[in-house]
C-alpha cells in the first residue's frame, strides 16, 4: 500500500505509513487514538510483512533484515516501545522469531567513532583522545550484543532507559558484589571460584532489577540479563585496556580492546542473559520467593553457566586452539535455545487467552 504523502510502499493492512507516519494512509479507515495506533506498530515493529516471518531459528531468517535499507523512523519507532503507554498487550505480541537489525548499525556507528579516536592518538598523537578510546573500545561490542538482545525482546515491555539504567547501576554493582566475595575468598581463588563469584554476583544483580512482575517474561530474564552482562564486561574491558596503557604498551591497549571485544558476546553477556532468562522461566508470574533460586530448572542453567566461565578462565583455551571460540559457540546455541523458549512462552500466554 503506497503512502500518497511520501509514496512509501507499506505491508498490507497498515493504516498509517510506517516511513512517515502519516495516519491518513487507508481513507476508509477510522480515525484512531495514539494508543491504538502503537498497537497497530506493535504488529509491524520490525516493519516485516508477515508472510517473511519464520518460527525457526534458521539464521538466514533471523538476520535477513540486517543488509537491508531502513528508514530514520524505523529506528525511532523501536525506541518508543516498553513504557507505561507503549507496552503492547499481551494478545499484540509476536510470538514468531523477531528480525533485528539495528545492533548492525549501531556497531557500524561505534566502529566509526573507534576509528576516529583510534586516529586522533597514533596519527596526531593527542593523549586527550586516549579516554575516549578506551570508553568507545570497551561499550561498542556490549553495547552492540545488547542492542541485539533488546531488539528480540519480543514483549516489547521494557523501555530502553531501563536497560541504559541497568548497564551502568546493575554494571558496577555486579562488580562490587563480586570484588566483596573475592576479598573473602581472596586465599582460594581460582578458574572455579572466579566462575562461581562472578555469576552468582551478576544473578543477584539480574534479580533485583526482574523481581518486580512486570519483566514476567524469560525473554525479560535474556534482555536485562544481558544488560547487567554488558555493563559488567564494559567496565573489565575498560580496567584491562587502562592497566594495558599504564604498562607503556599501546599495542597492548589496542590488542587488549580489540581481543576482548571480539569475545565480549560470548562471555560476560551471554553468561548472565541464560542465567536470567532461567530465572525468570522460574519466577513467571509469581512473587519473587528466595527458594526459587534452588529450583532445578535454574540450577542447571547456572552451574552451565559457572562451568563454562571456569573453563574459559582456565588454562585449557590457551592450550586447546580456539577453546574461547567454541565455548562463545556453546553459549550462543544456548542462547538462541532460550529464545526460542521464550517465544513458545508467549505462544502459550495468548492461547489461554482464547480458552
Amino acid at each position: 500500500m503506497k503512502c500518497p504523502q511520501c509514496v512509501y510502499v507499506n505491508p498490507e493492512g497498515v493504516k498509517f505509513c510506517l516511513n512517515c507516519g502519516n495516519k491518513n494512509l487507508d481513507p476508509n479507515s477510522p480515525t484512531q487514538d495514539s494508543n491504538s495506533l502503537f498497537y497497530e506498530f506493535a504488529h509491524y515493529v520490525d516493519m516485516v510483512p508477515r508472510f517473511e516471518r519464520s518460527v525457526e531459528p534458521k539464521f538466514r531468517n533471523i538476520f535477513s533484515r540486517v543488509f537491508k535499507n531502513h528508514s530514520i523512523l524505523e529506528a525511532e519507532r523501536l525506541f518508543i516501545v516498553g513504557t507505561a503507554l507503549t507496552t503492547p498487550k499481551i494478545d499484540e505480541v509476536k510470538e514468531t522469531w523477531p528480525k533485528p537489525w539495528l545492533f548492525a548499525r549501531i556497531f557500524i556507528f561505534a566502529l566509526i567513532a573507534y576509528f576516529g579516536l583510534f586516529l586522533g592518538v597514533s596519527v596526531f598523537k593527542n593523549i586527550n583522545f586516549l579516554p575516549g578510546l578506551i570508553i568507545v573500545g570497551s561499550f561498542a561490542v556490549p553495547i552492540t550484543a545488547l542492542t541485539f538482545f533488546w531488539e528480540m525482546n519480543a514483549p516489547q515491555n521494557v523501555a530502553i532507559y531501563r536497560i541504559v539504567y541497568v548497564v551502568f547501576i546493575g554494571g558496577i554493582l555486579s562488580m562490587l558484589v563480586a570484588l566483596v566475595f573475592f576479598n573473602i575468598l581472596k586465599h582460594n581463588i581460582n578458574p572455579i571460584t572466579i566462575g562461581i563469584v562472578e555469576e552468582f554476583a551478576k544473578i543477584g544483580t539480574v534479580i533485583f532489577f526482574v523481581r518486580n512482575l512486570k519483566y514476567k517474561f524469560v525473554l525479560n530474564g535474556l534482555l536485562l540479563g544481558a544488560a547487567v552482562g554488558a555493563g559488567f564486561a564494559a567496565f573489565e574491558t575498560a580496567g584491562y585496556a587502562l592497566r594495558a596503557l599504564l604498562s607503556g604498551s599501546y599495542r597492548g591497549l589496542y590488542s587488549t580492546l580489540l581481543w576482548r571485544s571480539f569475545l565480549a558476546p560470548g562471555g560476560h553477556i551471554a553468561w548472565a542473559a541464560l542465567t536470567g532468562a532461567a530465572f525468570c522461566g522460574v519466577q513467571k508470574d509469581n512473587k519473587f520467593d528466595i527458594n526459587m533460586v534452588i529450583k532445578l530448572k535454574f540450577l542447571r542453567i547456572f552451574f552451565i553457566v559457572v562451568l563454562m566461565h571456569a573453563l574459559w578462565d582456565s588454562p585449557i583455551p590457551a592450550i586447546f586452539p580456539f577453546g574461547q571460540i567454541m565455548l562463545m559457540v556453546a553459549s550462543w546455541i544456548l542462547v538462541f535455545r532460550m529464545i526460542r523458549i521464550g517465544l513458545k512462552e508467549i505462544a502459550e500466554k495468548k492461547g489461554r487467552l482464547t480458552i
